[in-house]
């Protein structure tokens, strides 16, 4: 495949070229996207910012957790906001809510598992030790016997990479192991294809009953145990393996056999092209006690003059993870979430408002506030598994998640950097504010896959997501990093996260007018945004092509 050039793209470089060195004007009449981008004057308001966070981060609303008093009020005000700004419901049947039901799991007691070797001798594995193991809501009490055991390597297939983990492999009845993350040859920055989310399809897609992740480093294996006690969310009725677990290298190899040392080595450099039959039966006993949580995402839109049933779609999680299970010194046991995400969904209102008042899109322009994305991005997943609006119609997503409170930047930072065409529209309007695209500085953290564009993403949409940048104007990257990182420090998932008066704008401010142009760039577009070549969204992105002519 070779990168096509964008009609958006040739645009942006005429227009704003042209648009650099002129005077300010009046709105003027669609010629084409950029122009119109261009042209418009969006004015952002850090006051409304600060209102809208103040309350949403208040201590009244209880750090906004689903199903309790927090998602009711958050609800409330947000559709209090969209009814003032003239906005109409964006859900189904003229709702403003999109119904998102959770289930809520947790361990009753501590599962039990035995392997059965060729020879037919049992042994027990010790949870927490050799094996942990969780129940999918589906299942919460579940008893399997003597299903069959496979290593998969990866679990990857990725044929444009010249992987594929399984071949024609049938996991009908039976249990795969996988390696956690992804090969090397397909870098260390982290990829959908080490997401657990590829390899849980993957499975599925071949019958799997359950999936056991691998860890071959002892931190990861900590990790993994010290989770395995904890209650867990899924949304209701969403597929999934019966089952999931984590083994270390020790019981692989002791279910195995001492051969296992040179599968794990081959499936480590190329593809295993057929799963690995490990000559073992596993017998699993787990219950898990649950509870289904009603919870919502909310939708304001503003329909499309020209093509109303094409999509841009802005986004941000309104909820965070509610009160701590003690105070602390201080007697504080809110986590507020003023910066995690409440900043995000002011934004959200901000960029709502600006819309209202500008030059009318020509595709629908939706403004969707996601719950549960503390809990594993959870609402955008129960939105791209059930879209209110078609993703194969779904030009482009935007995701808000924290605003930058810092001093103006040089870098535009993005997550995922050099992933779609939008960052190239982007590029062209944070040239004309004299500054550049960039990663996040982080790209071993795996940032792309951890907020709520991932689940549009992994759904086909291209999907960008702006961060906080690090090369200050004033004093560069030496100043600009520790600062950032200090915030992250001191307010990131602390009782700390609370709404102050002294937040920096400066940078929020010019994201939200970049942010703004290029939804409207690309809503007043007859063209579709496109995944870069190397972008593993491309053939998820293909399959649909047909309905976007």
């Amino acid at each position: 495949m070779t990168l096509r050039r964008s009609p958006l793209i040739a645009i942006a470089a005429l227009v704003l070229a042209a648009c650099a060195s002129a005077p300010a004007v009046a709105p003027v009449a669609h010629t084409d996207a950029f122009a119109t981008a261009s042209a418009a004057r969006p004015q952002f308001s850090a006051q409304n910012l600060s209102d809208h966070i103040k309350y949403l981060a208040s201590d009244e609303l209880e750090g906004r957790f689903p199903g309790l008093i927090g998602e009711r009020l958050t609800l409330a005000y947000l559709q209090r906001q969209y009814e003032t700004l003239g906005l109409e419901p964006g859900g189904r049947d003229g709702s403003w809510l999109q119904p998102v039901d959770l289930v809520r799991f947790r361990p009753e007691r501590a599962p039990t598992a035995t392997w059965t070797g060729a020879n037919g001798v049992t042994h027990p594995l010790v949870s927490g030790e050799d094996i942990t193991l969780r129940a999918g809501p589906a299942d919460p009490v579940l008893k399997i016997a003597d299903a069959p055991l496979v290593f998969a390597g990866y679990g990857v297939v990725a044929p444009e990479r010249g992987w594929d983990d399984y071949g024609s492999t049938d996991l009908t009845g039976k249990v795969v192991v996988v390696l956690r993350g992804q090969p090397a040859v397909m870098g260390e920055d982290p990829n959908f294809y080490g997401s657990s989310t590829h390899k849980t399809q993957e499975a599925l897609e071949r019958g799997a009953v359950g999936v056991i992740t691998l860890q071959t480093d002892d931190g990861r294996w900590r990790r993994s145990v010290g989770g395995a006690t904890r209650a867990q969310m899924t949304i209701k009725g969403a597929k999934d393996t019966r089952f999931t677990g984590a083994i270390n290298i020790q019981t692989a190899t002791a279910i195995a056999g001492a051969g296992f040392a040179d599968v794990l080595a081959r499936a480590q450099t190329a593809g295993l092209g057929g799963a690995f039959d490990m000559n073992a039966r596993l017998s699993v006993d787990i219950a898990e006690t649950t509870e289904v949580i009603h919870s919502n995402n909310l939708l304001a839109k503003i329909p499309g003059t020209q093509r109303p049933d094409e999509y841009v779609i802005y986004s941000a999680h309104w909820d965070h993870v509610g009160k701590a299970s003690q105070p602390d010194a201080n007697g504080d046991d809110i986590y507020n979430g003023a910066w995690d995400n409440a900043s995000g969904t002011a934004g959200l209102i901000e960029m709502a408002r600006v819309f209202k008042n500008g030059p009318a899109p020509e595709r629908t322009v939706v403004f969707l506030h996601v719950t549960a994305e503390e809990q594993g991005l959870l609402g955008s997943e129960a939105y791209a598994a059930d879209p209110v609006y078609p993703l194969a119609k779904t030009a482009a997503n935007i995701n808000i998640d924290m605003l930058p409170f810092t001093p103006a930047t040089r870098d535009v930072a993005v997550f995922g950097v050099g992933k779609s065409e939008l960052e190239d529209i982007l590029g062209r309007f944070a040239a004309v504010q004299g500054r550049m695209v960039t990663g996040d500085g982080y790209p071993e953290e795996g940032f792309y896959y951890r907020s709520d564009h991932f689940n549009f993403a992994a759904g086909g949409v291209p999907a960008l997501m702006p961060w906080t940048g690090r090369d200050f104007i004033k004093g560069g990257i030496a100043e600009g990093k520790p600062y950032y990182e200090g915030q992250m420090a001191r307010y990131y998932h602390q009782l700390s996260d609370e709404w102050r008066a002294d937040y920096d704008f400066t940078a929020a401010l010019q994201n939200l007018d970049l942010l703004y142009r290029l939804g409207l760039t690309v809503a007043d577009s007859t063209d579709w945004p496109a995944w870069k070549p190397t972008a593993e969204f491309n053939t998820i992105r293909n399959a649909t092509a047909d309905q976007r002519r």
